[in-house]
């Protein structure tokens, strides 16, 4: 495979021009205009951020690409789907709320916002995986499925459990149903916490096995006839339903990577990644630690695994930050350093396996040149 092109500009500006033009200059000379979007619908995936926390990427931003997918004469919408957890976007109302709060509306983007996979998290297409060894059919929102094209706008980040944050995880654990994020974080199956549990016979509903009865108004999932698909927890009003079981940080690495196979598999795509308050933990969070590196700049590329790769080539030249979690595990006399900024930000982690593995399975190349534009 040859080299994919990722282009690359810094964050300085001087006067008569903007960070916004900027970014959509960075996009024309990547090509983005090749792209027939006329009459099409274009899905832009990004994170509205948690309630609470403040390193998402601001609205703005994503004016910039809704403008320049107009201006093709696409139709473009913003979105994300539900989250698996607990928090601020665990369904599509609650989900449209936070992004309201967090400056995400028609007016100030430019196009409307979708939650890809509906109101419960439950509304979602079973994509088939091409080269997939995990996953044999992904749990995509119906949403983002139904777009014409595909752009990803990323907040390149620390992680706790992938390492990094880029666009392989914004596409494929950001485009997962709430049972696609199950199959992605667990080969387990869920279990009902009881004191939560409200007999409102919901997730029974919504189970496709008849896996679910109930013993003194209470649900119980039957493992033997679960399959694990995860809708019952998308069903539950309550959080009574949940997964005890978690895959090792290595296999989710790969099933993401698959994924976002699936999401961007047979249709045209284009990611953009801003290297920016690059904070050492998910923006998932409803806080944000400060940035563990400077600000470097913006990335964009037709290849997935290419803008992942030069952001994370990017992350390692820089020089820690002191006043962070990854300066203050550096400046311990007793840590082992690993001369690498994300495993010495969060030690637990894997996150080589995520590109390693895209790539295998033909999402794209590490190997890339990259083209600086001023």
């Amino acid at each position: 495979m040859e080299k994919s092109k990722v282009y690359f500009t810094d964050f300085r500006v001087g006067l008569g021009t903007n960070l916004l033009k900027k970014l959509q200059n960075i996009c024309i000379k990547a090509d983005f205009k090749t792209m027939d979007m006329d009459g099409k619908f274009v899905a832009i995936k990004m994170h509205f951020g948690e309630l609470g926390n403040l390193s998402y990427l601001r609205p703005n931003y994503a004016r910039a690409v809704a403008d320049l997918v107009k201006e093709q004469g696409g139709i473009p919408f913003l979105t994300d789907c539900n989250t698996l957890y607990p928090g601020s976007r665990k369904h599509a109302l609650e989900h449209m709320d936070c992004a309201n709060l967090n400056g995400f509306n028609p007016i100030t983007t430019g196009c409307q916002i979708i939650i890809g996979d509906g109101l419960r998290g439950t509304d979602d297409v079973d994509v088939p995986v091409k080269n997939g060894e995990y996953i044999k059919e992904a749990h995509i929102g119906r949403a983002i499925m139904d777009a014409d094209i595909f752009i990803s706008l990323t907040h390149f980040k620390g992680h706790e459990m992938t390492g990094f944050g880029g666009a392989i995880k914004n596409i494929g654990m950001g485009c997962g149903s709430r049972a696609g994020k199950m199959d992605q974080h667990s080969s387990g199956k869920p279990t009902v916490k009881e004191k939560r549990c409200r007999g409102c016979r919901r997730c029974a509903k919504e189970c496709g096995s008849n896996a679910i009865t109930y013993e003194n108004n209470k649900a119980y999932i039957h493992e033997d006839l679960c399959k694990g698909c995860g809708r019952c927890i998308g069903a539950c009003s309550f959080d009574a339903i949940t997964v005890i079981q978690r895959d090792a940080s290595d296999q989710l690495d790969r099933k993401m990577a698959e994924y976002a196979m699936a999401v961007c598999q047979d249709r045209p795509t284009f990611h953009i990644s801003l290297a920016m308050d690059i904070s050492p933990n998910c923006d998932c969070h409803a806080e944000n630690d400060a940035p563990i590196l400077p600000n470097i700049g913006m990335f964009a590329s037709f290849d997935p695994v290419a803008i992942d790769q030069a952001c994370v080539d990017a992350c390692q030249k820089q020089i820690p930050l002191s006043n962070s979690q990854l300066g203050d595990n550096l400046a311990d006399p007793n840590w082992h350093h690993h001369h690498d900024h994300f495993l010495d930000s969060n030690p637990n982690v894997h996150w080589k396996e995520t590109l390693e593995h895209a790539e295998k399975i033909g999402l794209g190349t590490r190997d890339y040149e990259l083209i600086t534009i001023k």
